[in-house]
């Protein structure tokens, strides 16, 4: 049913409390013990007393969070002082139980609770095209393998209670370009192919762009992967489940023309569980794009328009045509005034009732306000769309290109940077403030042309007390933990979306 002018309105009212003030993100505000609960610093702002672009830290002000970042003698992660990292596994270096080395291109991870007190993640390796094209493709481990021309997959890797022991295996291969996903609360992983490649194309001897679901408990429920066909074939970014509704939110990345937002309905009397996405025919449930309107019942054509922290859209649903794609990739079977779209629709998280997407940045590429990344936040109940982090304008000096995301388990959010120049974990407070955690310091350029890899992979600990995160190259992935500023109880996100 249709979103009406006055329930936009009055959700906006609710919603939108405090908008007035510039850069209002009252919801993350929500997470018991949010950073933010105190008031702003008189001396907030930029490091450098700019606009915050320019910093040593990306123009995010550490005096917001745990202090300034302190150079790594290692060379690997530049960190606040009291705080430490421990590499975990490496592309090429480390070992699975099998023998053969840590697959390359490290990306999504969700973190579970594992045996013994043990921590089991599920690493995402974005490795798309064939085989031959990788040093280190996820090895086609028995019966776990989609298509075996493929050379992306997962790993599950296991992380012992004391942290001293670390072992990895293959959690699904022979799937492609595996970016982010998403952690269910039946504590499986669902892991997306960032492709539209069909059998014949790069090599690939199955179609793909689907997204599969990864048990890290269970290996024998991994086996002979079945793609979830219900959720549609495009370039998946991330996914997260409505734990109230059974609605799953999907992002996709792509252009020429910009992405979009997905949701898919369950089938009436569907029930969510391990395995139970498998089970469903191709065509089950309701694949639908999302739509959205001002307060002023306008049509908005894509995110890039709004211009302001605060800025709220009504949202609309409307049905796919073709999921499958079979003749016309799915965001372009939308005439331009059906759907509304964004610039690389990246990481999910579901906290606080709701989703948080990002908008990684928009350029020459949108028809909107350039900027240098934008966060959301999707109030089903409501049914608004709320712009809640907006990070510069153009191609600033700042941070820029956040990607994955997550709510902390502290108050506020944590995001990956995938950006140009400098790459920095950093946290994003309720009033839109940002502040460094990481800078990754691994150059894998040269000494006159310094180049630095994307962050990925962020999330806690189920016990809140670790941050994991990937460098995707030369392919790391890392435990960080330190004196995490803590305000009251834990926050109330869930895992949804790297």
């Amino acid at each position: 049913m249709p979103l009406s002018r006055r329930e936009l309105v009055r959700g906006s009212a609710i919603a939108g409390a405090g908008i007035a003030l510039a850069g209002s993100v009252e919801v993350l505000a929500t997470a018991p013990g949010a950073l933010a609960a105190d008031p702003p610093p008189e001396t907030a702002g930029a490091p450098d007393g700019g606009d915050g672009h320019g910093g040593p830290d990306g123009g995010s002000d550490p005096r917001l969070g745990h202090g300034p970042l302190l150079d790594d003698p290692e060379g690997v992660l530049a960190l606040p002082a009291g705080f430490s990292y421990r590499v975990l596994t490496r592309a090429g270096v480390t070992r699975l139980e099998s023998g053969e080395p840590t697959p390359g291109r490290h990306d999504g991870t969700a973190a579970f609770e594992g045996p013994r007190g043990s921590v089991l993640l599920v690493n995402n390796h974005e490795l798309g095209g064939p085989r031959s094209r990788w040093e280190h493709p996820v090895p086609l481990a028995e019966d776990l393998v989609y298509d075996p021309a493929a050379s992306g997959g997962c790993t599950v890797v296991e992380v012992s209670r004391d942290g001293r022991e670390v072992r990895e295996r293959v959690g699904i291969a022979g799937t492609s370009t595996n970016c982010a996903g998403g952690a269910t609360p039946w504590g499986t992983w669902l892991t997306c192919e960032e492709t539209e490649d069909r059998a014949g194309t790069n090599g690939m001897t199955k179609d793909h762009g689907y997204v599969f679901e990864v048990d890290p408990l269970d290996p024998r429920a991994n086996r002979f992967p079945k793609p979830l066909k219900a959720l549609g074939r495009y370039a998946h970014e991330a996914v997260v489940v409505d734990p109230s509704r059974g609605h799953l939110y999907l992002t996709e990345d792509a252009s020429k023309p910009n992405g979009l937002l997905y949701r898919w309905d369950p089938p009436a009397g569907f029930r969510h569980g391990r395995g139970r996405l498998a089970t469903l025919a191709d065509d089950a449930g309701r694949l639908r794009a999302f739509r959205c309107f001002d307060s002023g019942g306008r049509f908005v054509d894509d995110l890039s328009r709004a211009d302001r922290a605060g800025t709220v859209y009504g949202v609309d649903w409307v049905d796919v045509p073709d999921r499958d794609a079979r003749e016309v990739p799915v965001r372009k079977q939308f005439t331009g005034d059906e759907v509304t779209r964004a610039r690389k629709l990246e990481g999910m998280w579901w906290g606080d009732g709701g989703v948080y997407v990002v908008s990684s940045y928009a350029r020459a590429e949108s028809p909107g306000t350039p900027h240098d990344g934008q966060v959301w936040f999707y109030d089903p109940r409501r049914r608004t769309l709320t712009l809640k982090v907006l990070l510069g304008s153009g191609a600033g000096e700042g941070l820029d290109g956040p990607d994955n995301i997550t709510v902390s388990p502290h108050g506020g959010l944590v995001l990956a940077e995938d950006g140009d120049g400098a790459q920095h974990l950093f946290g994003a407070l309720a009033d839109g403030r940002t502040y460094p955690i990481a800078r990754n310091q691994v150059n894998i350029g040269t000494a006159e042309e310094p180049r630095y890899s994307e962050f990925a992979g962020v999330a806690f600990s189920p016990d809140g007390r670790t941050l994991f995160a990937n460098i995707q190259q030369p392919g790391l992935l890392l435990a960080v933990t330190g004196p995490w500023r803590r305000r009251g109880a834990g926050g109330r996100g869930a895992p949804g979306g790297r």
